[in-house]
C-alpha cells in the first residue's frame, strides 16, 4: 500500500521513523496485550506507507506501550511508539484534509482558533443589525430562524465535504476493501466502549500520572463523545419539530430538546475541560509536539460550546441573551468550521481505522 506521490505525498521523516520503531516492536511483541495497533502490526511483516498511516491511525495515544517498553531512552533504539504514530496521523489528518495545509496552520497556530471565533461573533452580530425579525420569541427575537439556517446549514455541509474526499483518499491508501455491516458493528462497538483507552486489560491509561494507570483519560472522553452526541440528538429534535410538526422555539424543559441539551452540554463541558486539566499533566513528548496547541485550542472550544450553551439557556429572557447567543453560536459555527483540520477529524479517520481493522482480522 502506497501514497499517490503526486497528490499524497507523506512526510519521509516521519514514516521512516514510525516505520523503524513498527519494525523493532514487530521483531519484541512485549505488547500483544495492548490496544488494536499491535495485532494490527504484528499480522504484518513489511510495512508500507499506508499500513503505517492504518495502524497510526489504530493508536489512541493511551502511552501504555512506552512506560512498559524495555526500548526507550537511554536505550540505542530510543523507542517513542505513541509519538512517532501521534506524528504520521497528525500529518496524515492534514494531508487528506482539503485545501491543504489548513490542519497544519491549525496545529501550529491554536491563536488561529480564538481569531476564527471572533469573527464568526462579529459576522453575528452583523447579520443581527442587518436581519433583525419584526417579531419572534426566545432566541429568534435576536437572530431570525431564516439567518441562522443561511449561516449555518453551509458551514455544517462544508466540513463533510472536505471529510467525505479526505476519508475516501484514506481508504484507498490503506486499501480499504467494501464495508460490510459486521465490520461496521465492531467497529461501532470498539469506539462506543473506547475500548483501545483501557490498557489492554482494562486497566485504563498511562496518559496523565506517568508510568501508573488510571481511567481518568477514558472517562473524560467518555463524557465528552456522549455529551456530543446528546447535544447534536437535541438540535435535531429541535430541528425535526419545528419542520415536521410546526413546533417552533423557545421549548419548555420538559421538552425533547431540553432533555437531551441540557445533560448533554454538562457532559460535554465536564469531560472536555477534564480533557484539558489531564492534557496539562501529561508529558508532551509522547504525543505530537507540534501539534499541542492546536489539541489544546480544540478540547477548550469543545468546553466553551457546553458552556456557553448551557449559560444561555439559564440567562433565558434577561438582557444577556443577544451577548450570549453570539458568543455560544460562534463557538459553534468555530468547531464546524475548523472541524476538518482540527484534532474533531480525528473521530472520522479512527472509525475508518477501525472499520478497515474489522476487516483484516476477519481476513
Amino acid at each position: 500500500m502506497s501514497f499517490d506521490a503526486a497528490t499524497q505525498s507523506p512526510s519521509t521523516d516521519t514514516i521512516a521513523e514510525a516505520r523503524r520503531q513498527v519494525e523493532i516492536c514487530n521483531a519484541c511483541r512485549y505488547c500483544e496485550g495492548f490496544c488494536d495497533a499491535f495485532p494490527a502490526m504484528f499480522a504484518e511483516r513489511a510495512f508500507g506507507d499506508g499500513d503505517i498511516v492504518q495502524i497510526a491511525n489504530l493508536c489512541h495515544n493511551c502511552r501504555g506501550c512506552y512506560y512498559s517498553c524495555q526500548y526507550t531512552e537511554p536505550h540505542e533504539f530510543a523507542l517513542n511508539l505513541p509519538q512517532a504514530l501521534a506524528d504520521v496521523r497528525v500529518d496524515s489528518w492534514d494531508r487528506y484534509g482539503w485545501p491543504g495545509g489548513l490542519g497544519a496552520l491549525f496545529q501550529r497556530r491554536g491563536v488561529a482558533l480564538s481569531t476564527a471565533l471572533v469573527a464568526g461573533i462579529a459576522l453575528l452580530f452583523l447579520a443581527q443589525a442587518m436581519l433583525t425579525p419584526a417579531n419572534g420569541e426566545g432566541f429568534y427575537a435576536v437572530l431570525s430562524h431564516t439567518v441562522m439556517v443561511a449561516i449555518f446549514l453551509p458551514a455544517f455541509l462544508f466540513p463533510l465535504v472536505v471529510l467525505a474526499m479526505g476519508l475516501r483518499s484514506y481508504w484507498r491508501d490503506v486499501g480499504g476493501a467494501p464495508v460490510r455491516w459486521v465490520h461496521l458493528r465492531r467497529a461501532a462497538l470498539r469506539a462506543g466502549q473506547l475500548k483501545n483507552l483501557d490498557g489492554g486489560q482494562g486497566q485504563g491509561c498511562n496518559f496523565e500520572k506517568g508510568d501508573r494507570y488510571s481511567q481518568a483519560r477514558r472517562h473524560a472522553h467518555q463524557a465528552t463523545f456522549w455529551g456530543f452526541l446528546l447535544c447534536f440528538a437535541s438540535t435535531s429534535s429541535g430541528t425535526l419539530m419545528h419542520y415536521l410538526l410546526g413546533l417552533e422555539a423557545p421549548y419548555g424543559l420538559l421538552s425533547l430538546p431540553k432533555l437531551l441539551g441540557v445533560p448533554g452540554g454538562l457532559l460535554l463541558t465536564l469531560g472536555a475541560f477534564g480533557l484539558a486539566g489531564l492534557k496539562l499533566k501529561a508529558d508532551p513528548q509522547l504525543g505530537a509536539q507540534k501539534a499541542w496547541g492546536g489539541e489544546m485550542a480544540f478540547v477548550l472550544l469543545l468546553g466553551m460550546t457546553g458552556l456557553t450553551g448551557l449559560i444561555l439557556y439559564a440567562v433565558s429572557g434577561t438582557g444577556a441573551v443577544p451577548a450570549m447567543l453570539a458568543l455560544h453560536l460562534g463557538a459553534v459555527l468555530t468547531l464546524f468550521l475548523t472541524t476538518p483540520y482540527s484534532k474533531m477529524a480525528h473521530g472520522f479517520y479512527r472509525f475508518a481505522a477501525l472499520v478497515r481493522d474489522a476487516q483484516q482480522r476477519q481476513a
